[in-house]
């Protein structure tokens, strides 16, 4: 295995530490992300980021794909009026899914 970074950092008297920057940067790490330590038998710690699926969202998922395969008739487009009530209720509001949060919303 051939070494990409090596850092440090420091316990706190909490146990706490702060991740270097640049393993946040490897691992794409934001805030309020979850990491995950991995003992091995040689001592060494690996950290990973934490691939969190949500497992309500998993079950609830799967719920909708094998009704979905055992009734296909359950199936029904939206009807106009509900799309106009849709739109009705969205007007004027915009979006930017790309924009950051301020600080207080995270």
């Amino acid at each position: 295995m051939t070494k990409i970074l090596q850092a440090a950092s420091t316990l706190t008297d909490r146990y706490q530490t702060t991740i270097p920057e640049p393993v946040r940067e490897l691992l794409h790490l934001n805030k309020r992300d979850k990491i995950t330590y991995t003992l091995e038998d040689n001592g060494k710690v690996l950290i990973s980021r934490t691939n969190e699926d949500d497992p309500l969202l998993g079950d609830f998922l799967h719920f909708l794909s094998s009704d979905i395969k055992n009734n296909p008739s359950h199936i029904q487009s939206f009807s106009p009026a509900l799309i106009k009530r849709a739109r009705s209720l969205t007007s004027g509001i915009e979006v930017d899914l790309d924009a950051p949060l301020n600080e207080k919303d995270e």
